[in-house]
């Protein structure tokens, strides 16, 4: 007779699941970065609050004046390499390629290191205000009833309006920041966004007379560079017409006669530069 085997009734417990991988984290460059280009961008898409609010003054600066800078600057360069070197392309390609990234990124540290530098002037002097509104109100008093007296309010007046503020320290310490020293957060905006922000229009504005020698040369090239700029110098100018409720044609006329005029003084410079070296 066969023996009995006995089947065992205790399961196998399943393999334990893999863990997940762990999410990498993110640098904090780089999170900073994204959420000033973030709030950059959400502060440019709200609608003005009145039509005398110069809320994105801070923002549109650094950009209009990357990428005018770098239209200007990169076609003058461009200009002045093909003026000299009229038979070696190569020179023009590197010269523009090194203009762009040198002028890039010299824009984005000057925009960073300019607002960081105005923030922390605003911060030392909200110190400064505090302490003597703690030490010397009576003085803080007088100087800001001062201030009033000079807008054209009675005594009276000033009295009233200072005696108000001063009953809240932080609105009097506001209201000392900019009425005395003329300081405010509001219209000097973020460093890291302008900084990003000049480097990326510097980018893109020198972008467009370096694009023709790219993919061309020769006269071809020279010719589509120009009137790239010219479009691009003429869009810029419309902006900014929109932005400060200009003339249209007139501000992108005069953004173009600019550039016009930087790229001749630049191109011939080159060419008379060109001819007494060869």
């Amino acid at each position: 007779m066969a023996p009995t085997v006995k089947r065992s009734t205790s399961r196998t417990a399943p393999a334990p699941a893999p863990a997940a991988p762990a999410p990498t984290p993110k640098s904090p460059g780089r999170s900073v970065a994204f959420s000033a280009v973030k709030g950059w961008i959400e502060q440019l898409r709200q609608p003005p609050s009145s039509p005398h609010e110069t809320r994105g003054a801070s923002i549109v600066r650094p950009v209009v004046f990357g990428a005018t800078d770098g239209l200007v600057c990169n076609l003058s360069l461009i200009m002045g390499v093909a003026g000299a070197a009229r038979e070696d392309p190569h020179s023009v390609v590197i010269a523009g390629i090194a203009g762009l990234l040198a002028g890039g990124f010299s824009m984005a540290v000057g925009e960073y290191v300019s607002v960081r530098s105005q923030r922390e002037l605003l911060e030392y002097q909200i110190e400064l205000q505090r302490h003597q509104l703690d030490h010397t109100p009576a003085q803080e008093r007088d100087i800001l009833r001062e201030i009033y007296e000079a807008k054209g309010l009675s005594r009276a007046e000033s009295d009233l309006i200072v005696q108000r503020i001063m009953k809240d320290p932080e609105r009097a310490i506001d209201t000392f920041v900019r009425e005395e020293i003329g300081l405010s957060a509001e219209t000097m905006g973020s460093p890291v966004a302008a900084g990003l922000g000049s480097l990326c229009a510097f980018a893109l504005g020198a972008f467009v007379p370096l694009l023709p020698f790219l993919i061309a040369s020769g006269v071809p090239a020279f010719a589509f560079s120009i009137g790239a700029s010219g479009l691009a110098l003429f869009a810029v100018g419309l902006g900014v017409s929109r932005l400060t409720h200009r003339h249209a044609i007139w501000t992108g006329v005069r953004q173009v006669g600019l550039g016009a005029v930087a790229a001749a003084v630049t191109f011939g410079i080159g060419s008379l530069l060109g001819t007494a070296v060869h």
